[in-house]
């Protein structure tokens, strides 16, 4: 009873840090320059990055991963899915052609939230169009943070298609196709005020973290290096 009643409090204030992380953060994307870690950088050696967001989420909104990816010795590669309220399989449609354009091969993808969505579909095409003598999958794997996998309830409640789209309903074909969750690795919030059934994906890498929140933990740095070392272990050749 104690813990409850200690709990309640605990996230009402990772609710409120949420959003001033998100406003903290949609600012400095408006008025920053297009910042180093996401230009060409031909002294970065390690594993290409691909940041997706997640939805009404810039690709600017993931500069705190960005930044340690980088630093990490990671070419992190950006695609501006706008404000990333389009559905999932024409956004995977759009990643695909700015990763064939870029020529990356070889990537792991680093995505929030719907961002995870988004590269499971695009893995999941991949996947289809090499096992029909297609072209090799440029995507090895992926690490979401936070991505609402079997969908959220509460995405009913909004009267918005785009948000709607990520019910679990709406997500049942999505969450039924398991030919690539054994490629994924599902970093997730001991608490998420967004997505209360959990990002944990069955056949996949589930790492739950400590802190609350569905946006801030994009900024803590223990779940950054939960992230960096999941894009490690998703890089290194599979015995």
């Amino acid at each position: 009873m104690i813990r409850r009643l200690i709990e309640i409090p605990l996230r009402g204030l990772a609710w409120a840090a949420d959003y001033v992380f998100v406003v903290r953060w949609q600012a400095r994307s408006l008025l920053r320059r297009r910042p180093a870690w996401a230009q060409h950088r031909p002294d970065a050696h390690g594993v290409p990055v691909v940041l997706l967001p997640g939805i009404y989420e810039s690709w600017r909104f993931l500069e705190p991963l960005g930044v340690r990816l980088a630093e990490a010795g990671h070419p992190v590669h950006v695609v501006d899915l706008g404000l990333n309220h389009r559905p999932v399989a024409a956004l995977a449609h759009k990643v695909a052609k700015a990763v064939a354009t870029a020529e990356v091969t070889g990537a792991v993808v680093v995505a929030h939230s719907k961002g995870g969505l988004i590269g499971k579909q695009l893995m999941l095409n991949e996947h289809r169009d090499a096992a029909r003598g297609g072209v090799a999958p440029r995507v090895r794997g992926m690490v979401a943070i936070n991505t609402p996998f079997g969908g959220s309830r509460y995405a009913d409640f909004v009267p918005l298609a785009s948000v709607r789209a990520l019910s679990p309903t709406a997500l049942r074909a999505l969450s039924g196709q398991r030919q690539v969750d054994d490629k994924i690795t599902s970093v997730y919030a001991s608490w998420d005020p967004h997505v209360p059934e959990g990002s944990e994906l069955a056949g996949a890498t589930n790492v739950r973290v400590r802190h609350r929140g569905h946006f801030r933990v994009l900024g803590i740095r223990s779940v950054q290096d939960e992230v960096l070392a999941a894009v490690e272990r998703t890089a290194a050749p599979r015995a």
